[in-house]
C-alpha cells in the first residue's frame, strides 16, 4: 500500500464540468482502457483531488502505471493505492522544468543511455521520448 503524490495541476485533461465522485471515477475508468491498460478487477475512487485503487492488478507493472495513468491527470493530487498483485514499492520521479529523459536515465539510473528504458517503461502515458512536462510524473524501471 502506497501514498504517491502528483502535481494537482499538471497532466491530460479527463474531467468533465463537475465534481461528482462517480463521473470522475468513470472518466478515469475511461482513461485506464483508452491507454490500453488492464484494470480489471481495480476499483477506482476518487474523493476531492484524492485517487484511491483498490483491488488485484495483472502484475507489478500495471499496478504501477494504473497509480501513473490516474495520477497524471489535471485535478490529481494523490493517488493511494491498496492493490495486490504486485510486489515491492515502484520507482517514480517527477518530471522537473529543464529535464530529458536523457538526463532523468543518468541520475536514476547511472547512465544516459538507458533513456529509452524509461521510455519503454512509460508507455502507453508516453507516446514520444520528447514529449514529458514538468509535474509529471514517471515510472523508473530496474536496470
Amino acid at each position: 500500500m502506497g501514498l504517491w503524490s502528483f502535481v494537482k495541476d499538471a497532466g491530460k485533461k479527463v474531467f468533465g464540468g463537475g465534481d461528482d465522485a462517480e463521473v470522475s471515477g468513470a472518466a478515469l475508468q475511461d482513461e485506464l482502457k483508452e491507454l490500453g491498460l488492464d484494470a480489471e478487477g481495480l476499483d477506482i475512487k476518487v474523493v476531492g483531488d484524492k485517487v484511491t485503487v483498490t483491488g488485484k492488478a495483472a502484475s507489478q507493472e500495471m499496478r504501477e502505471k494504473v497509480i501513473l495513468a490516474v495520477g497524471n491527470v489535471e485535478g490529481v493530487a494523490q493517488v493511494e493505492d491498496d492493490v495486490t498483485g504486485g510486489e515491492g514499492e515502484p520507482t517514480f520521479h517527477t518530471v522537473e522544468k529543464g529535464d530529458t529523459l536523457w538526463a532523468i536515465s543518468a541520475k536514476t539510473l547511472g547512465n544516459g543511455a538507458h533513456y529509452e528504458k524509461i521510455f519503454e517503461a512509460n508507455k502507453p502515458m508516453l507516446t514520444h521520448p520528447d514529449k514529458i512536462y514538468p509535474g509529471q510524473v514517471l515510472r523508473i524501471p530496474a536496470v
